[in-house]
């Protein structure tokens, strides 16, 4: 491939819709003449609106890499996909959550792609395997598997300048073989709470039992009849607790955070006290045979979940009764003179942390074989934990249900303009540009980067969101000829001043520990956006091309218009479509 670069201005100074830099252009392709005379410009003889070949690499085959194979699949024309997985299956967080009771806080029917509803959920709220099979049924029904490569992990990821492209070096897992492969453009589309981490405990590998994770749950562990250690009290320590409770000899959970301990999201249609149900065969009927019915129902069931972002304003009405509400339902469960209750009932806002619904766990809690360690660790030993008044536990099994690194730093090398790394680049604090784009790395989007709305709600809507908003952007490159596009640190900074102040007005600013702060009491929120879903959502409708520093692959930024005809007047096109629906033109005023 040909240098073919028009380059906008340095480090992103005017470098809106392909204005040059200083001293005009370099690269070839009729850019510049031989000893730097500028070669006579001429008109390339396509149509306007023709679409350039492009090869696109993603990253990662859960939902957001399904997604966004399937538009592709559906609504892009001359473009190559190949999707890179390292495990051995689609499905992403849903193929390596394992662990006892994993299952999904988002009701079932709201937890799937619009473009493919299932009535045949079984329950309100879905395990873990159900889900993982409903992507394996939508990879293998949509015939996505075409552009999967499984068992294949990506060893690093460098833009190369001169070419305008991604270099890749891919690892076959299978068979040890590390090969080069190429993109215009890359996706990383391998989740946020994929990275996990054990915990910084002194003499942790120490310990003579089995040691487990809950994100690398081995499933020959048997924790039937023994003495289990349970760390953690996010949403999987509340999941596994319940679960294995009634099988121990004895469990020891400690709580080294409070936290509130919530009925299910869309409450009001789960089962009594938000617990969870089985849908019966007429229901399952009833969906599969009106399906006007089907979304009327899972409508109510997103606008439920929608609304719930006021009670995140830390002074207003609605958390002030969510906090009623809360303190309530764990008193009531727990037992009005309950010891626990100073230790769980936390002071900071209800979701300072993602509200954790805990079916049977306060409960579980309650039990006789059960004790809540509220003591800290000191350190582990072989034969189990001690605490800092110096009492060893002893148990035979202990479950680190402890979270993940959410430092948004990748797990492999991505080196953008001039060689710099993204793990350099935030070393200190990561920031992004609307969840999607990030400074010095052209070419490049991600899903659920920085500042995405996963504070409460389905993400399946928010991967669909981002797709359309990621092909628009590439569509734009393959039809108007542009070469390259990244965001500038302007607006990447202007974005991050507006996040850091509207936050202060959140419950997620009130001091609580939570992997929205990658862990840290008072730290920046750097995984929320600052608003609601239908916030973060409309702000996409319309991207701000003038955010970005677009390169043109020719001198002239008009040689896209061609030969001076239109894909719209191909044979077998309407060239009077214009005639019909013109009030729809306007939609976009109504707001």
């Amino acid at each position: 491939m040909s240098s073919r670069s028009t380059t906008n201005g340095v480090n992103g100074v005017d470098g809106v819709n392909g204005t040059n830099g200083t001293n005009g252009t370099n690269g070839t392709n009729g850019t510049n003449g031989t000893n730097g005379q500028a070669a006579a410009y001429t008109i390339p003889d396509t149509s306007l609106g023709d679409v350039r070949p492009i090869r696109i690499v993603c990253v990662g085959a859960g939902a957001s890499g399904l997604n966004l194979a399937h538009r592709i699949d559906q609504y892009m024309r001359n473009t190559q996909l190949v999707v890179y997985e390292k495990n051995p299956e689609v499905g992403g967080t849903w193929y390596e959550n394992r662990y006892p009771g994993c299952a999904c806080d988002i009701p079932s029917h709201n937890y799937q792609f619009t473009w493919e509803p299932n009535p045949d959920w079984t329950t309100f709220y879905s395990k873990a395997p159900e889900i993982l099979e409903y992507f394996k049924m939508v990879a293998k029904k949509h015939n996505l598997y075409k552009y999967i490569h499984l068992q294949h992990r990506v060893v690093s990821a460098d833009w190369d300048e001169a070419d305008a492209v991604w270099r890749l070096q891919i690892e076959n897992l299978g068979t040890g073989e590390v090969f080069s492969d190429w993109g215009d453009f890359m996706v990383t589309a391998s989740g946020v709470l994929n990275n996990w981490r054990w915990p910084d405990i002194p003499g942790l590998h120490s310990f003579q039992g089995q040691l487990v994770h809950s994100a690398n749950w081995d499933p020959a562990v048997d924790w039937k009849g023994k003495r289990v250690a349970v760390l953690g009290c996010g949403s999987s320590g509340v999941q596994i607790v319940p679960t294995i409770q009634p099988g121990v000899a004895h469990l020891t959970t400690f709580i080294r955070t409070p936290t509130w301990i919530t009925a299910g999201f869309a409450q009001s249609k789960a089962g009594p006290g938000g617990s969870n149900f089985a849908f019966s065969d007429e229901q399952k009927k009833k969906f599969r045979e009106d399906p006007e019915a089907y979304l009327q129902y899972r409508k109510e069931v997103e606008q439920e979940l929608n609304v719930r972002f006021k009670f995140i304003i830390k002074d207003s009405p609605e958390q002030a009764e969510a906090v009623k509400f809360s303190i309530k339902e764990m008193t009531s469960k727990l037992g009005e003179d309950s010891p626990l209750l100073p230790y769980l009932v936390p002071s900071f806002a209800v979701g300072c942390r993602r509200p954790t619904p805990g079916n049977g766990y306060l409960e579980a809690l309650t039990q006789d074989n059960v004790r809540v360690a509220t003591d800290s660790i000191a350190e582990v030993v072989p034969e189990g934990i001690k605490l800092t008044t110096g009492e060893v536990i002893k148990v035979d099994l202990f479950i680190c249900a402890t979270g993940f690194d959410i430092s948004f730093r990748p797990r492999y090398p991505i080196r953008g303009l001039g060689g710099i790394a993204l793990s350099e680049q935030w070393k200190d604090r990561a920031r992004g540009y609307l969840s999607l784009a990030i400074p010095n790395f052209p070419n490049h989007f991600m899903f659920l980067g920085p500042s995405a709305p996963v504070g409460h709600g389905s993400l399946l809507p928010i991967a669909e969101h981002a797709t359309k908003y990621m092909l628009r952007m590439i569509h734009k490159a393959q039809t108007q000829d542009i070469r390259s596009v990244v965001v500038t640190q302007d607006a990447v900074d202007d974005f991050n001043e507006h996040i850091d102040l509207y936050m202060q007005r959140t419950a997620w600013s009130t001091p609580c520990r939570s992997w929205f702060k990658n862990g840290t009491l008072d730290g920046p929120i750097v995984a929320l956006h600052p608003g609601s879903r239908l916030h973060w959502f409309h702000m996409l409708d319309e991207p701000r091309y003038e955010d970005y520093v677009w390169t043109r692959r020719q001198a002239n930024r008009f040689s896209y218009l061609g030969n001076g005809f239109s894909t719209k007047e191909a044979p077998g096109k309407d060239t009077t479509l214009y005639f019909e629906d013109t009030e729809k033109d306007y939609d976009f005023l109504k707001g």
